[in-house]
């Protein structure tokens, strides 16, 4: 009898720690999936910056300083490193040479009436509003995968099978800096 009551514990306890590393799976591919959805559409937004560069320099060609910004940006951010940190620190140069574009852009009614130029402006807004919800996503995920693996019973199994933090993506300031404009 003794020896079937240490087994439905061992059993049971087997099932727990199995139930538990599958849960801390789950969220660690919660989190790779939240940041794959970022770099989808980081790298979306990559792909329009070209062709917006190509429409605002035939209306604006004296404003080299500009563009020469987005594409010094966009440059910076294909040469970073595939890591959260490594994108969030080329998100703020990017964001901001864009919005500077944008501002520029202002001065030019022929080109805000481009409708090419119209559309990649929309299609960009659009990528940023994804951008932004996949950030907050992933950085759900990863603060959920965080308190699973930094909480008991959660700490016990995460440190048995080697579950490691992930960082946040985090845009920081530059991403939220307003451009100075001037004519």
């Amino acid at each position: 009898m003794t020896i079937l009551i240490v087994l439905v514990v061992v059993v049971l306890l087997l099932l727990f720690v199995g139930a538990l590393y599958n849960g801390l799976v789950r969220k660690r591919n919660s989190v790779d999936n939240g940041w794959s959805q970022i770099d989808v559409q980081l790298k979306r937004r990559l792909d329009l910056i070209p062709n917006l560069v190509e429409t605002v320099k035939g209306y604006a060609e004296h404003e080299r300083e500009a563009l020469e910004a987005v594409i010094a940006a966009r440059n910076g951010a294909v040469a970073a490193p595939d890591t959260p940190g490594a994108q969030a620190a080329a998100e703020g140069p990017i964001a901001g040479a864009l919005r500077q574009l944008f501002a520029v852009s202002e001065a030019y009614p022929d080109l805000k009436a481009n409708t090419n130029f119209l559309s990649l402006q929309e299609e960009l807004s659009a990528t940023e509003g994804r951008i932004a919800y996949a950030r907050q996503f992933y950085n759900d995920a990863v603060l959920r995968y965080h308190n699973a693996i930094d909480q008991v019973p959660g700490v016990i199994v995460a440190k048995m099978f080697s579950f490691n933090h992930r960082e946040y993506f985090d845009a920081g300031p530059e991403a939220d800096r307003v451009p100075s404009v001037s004519f």
